[in-house]
C-alpha cells in the first residue's frame, strides 16, 4: 500500500523522473549539514521579491519549517520596502530615502507600523503556520526586545554635515529573552524592525541591521539575507561567492559597494566580526534557494566569513 503524499504536497513540481535511489542520494547529501547545524540559530532577513512572489512565499516558508524541523532554530527578520511604497502611494505619499536610509516623518511612521506589524508580519506567520510550523508575530516592543535611539545620520562624505531621518532608529540595547523562550518551546520567531525609545517613541529601524544585530546577541551559527540581487558583485558585475570581512573592507572603501546595499552588507559586515560564523546574502528569486544555500555546497549568493 502507497502512502498519500501530505496535501500541502498537491502543487509541488513533479519528481516522478527522479529515480528513489537518486532522491535517497540528495537527501543523504544533507545529513552532514543537518547534523553540523542541529541546534544551532540561523537568523534570516527577508525581503525583496520573495516576499512579494506567491510561489517564492510559499518556497520561503517551506524552507523555514523544514529548517525548524530537523532541528535548527530560524529567527526571520522581515522588511516591507515595496508594501510600505505602495501604502504611502495610496495617501499621495512618495518614499524619501537618504545613504539608503527611508526618511520617516510622523505621518509615514504610521504608516510604518500599520504595514510592518500588521500586514506584512501576520502574512508571514499565516504563511509559516499553514507550512506546517508555529510561528509567532513581534515588534521591538514584546518583552522589551528592541531599545532604540533617534538615529543621527552624519554624511558618508562631509562628517560635518548631518542629515534628520525623522523617527528613524538606531539600536541600543536587544533584550533576546523572549526569542528565546519561544525558539524553547518550538515556536518560530517573526520580527518586525520596530524600535521603541526611552520616552516610549516609536522607531522604524533598518531591517538589515535589526537583523545584524539580532544575530549577534543571538549568536547565531548563520545570518541569512535575501535580496533581489545574485549578491555582492564587483565592478565588472560578476558575483564573489566567498568574501572574508576585509575584503568586504576593501570593496566599501573603493566604492563597488554603494547606495541601497550600504545598511545591508554593513550589518553584514558587523555581524561577521561580531561571532557570527557566516553571513549569505543569496538571491531571494531563486526557488529554495536559503535551503539549497544551508544543506548544500552549491552557493547561492556571497558568503562573508569572520575571518
Amino acid at each position: 500500500m502507497t502512502a498519500e503524499p501530505p496535501a500541502a504536497a498537491a502543487d509541488a513540481p513533479d519528481l516522478s523522473h527522479v529515480s528513489p535511489r537518486d532522491k535517497a542520494e540528495i537527501l543523504a547529501q544533507a545529513l552532514p549539514y543537518i547534523r553540523k547545524f542541529h541546534g544551532k540559530t540561523i537568523v534570516i532577513k527577508y525581503g525583496g521579491n520573495a516576499m512579494t512572489d506567491p510561489a517564492l512565499q510559499q518556497d520561503f516558508a517551506e524552507d523555514v519549517v523544514l529548517l525548524k524541523l530537523v532541528g535548527m532554530n530560524p529567527v526571520v527578520v522581515h522588511g516591507g520596502g515595496p508594501q510600505i511604497e505602495e501604502a504611502l502611494a495610496k495617501i499621495g505619499k512618495k518614499g524619501e530615502f537618504i545613504q539608503g536610509m527611508r526618511v520617516t516623518d510622523d505621518e509615514t511612521m504610521e504608516v510604518v507600523e500599520w504595514v510592518l506589524a500588521g500586514q506584512v508580519q501576520q502574512d508571514i506567520v499565516g504563511l509559516i503556520n499553514v507550512a506546517g510550523g508555529k510561528a509567532v508575530g513581534l515588534t521591538g516592543r514584546d518583552g522589551g526586545l528592541i531599545r532604540a535611539k533617534k538615529l543621527r545620520m552624519m554624511d558618508l562624505n562631509d562628517p560635518s554635515k548631518e542629515y534628520d531621518v525623522g523617527s528613524v532608529g538606531e539600536i541600543e540595547s536587544i533584550d533576546p529573552s523572549v526569542v528565546k523562550a519561544l525558539q524553547d518551546d518550538a515556536f518560530i520567531p517573526v520580527i518586525s524592525p520596530l524600535g521603541f525609545g526611552a520616552d516610549n517613541e516609536n522607531y522604524n529601524i533598518n531591517a538589515d541591521v535589526v537583523a545584524g544585530k539580532l544575530a549577534e546577541v543571538l549568536k547565531a551559527e548563520k545570518l541569512m539575507m535575501l535580496t533581489n540581487t545574485p549578491g555582492v558583485l564587483d565592478k565588472s558585475g560578476k558575483l564573489l561567492t566567498d568574501l572574508t570581512a576585509r575584503e568586504i573592507d576593501e570593496l566599501f572603501a573603493d566604492g563597488t559597494i554603494s547606495g541601497g546595499m550600504l545598511p545591508k552588507i554593513q550589518s553584514a559586515l558587523d555581524a561577521a566580526k561580531n561571532g557570527v560564523n557566516t553571513v549569505h546574502i543569496i538571491d531571494g528569486r531563486v526557488p529554495h534557494a536559503m535551503l539549497l544555500e544551508v544543506l548544500t555546497e552549491q552557493a547561492y549568493g556571497t558568503m562573508i566569513r569572520s575571518r
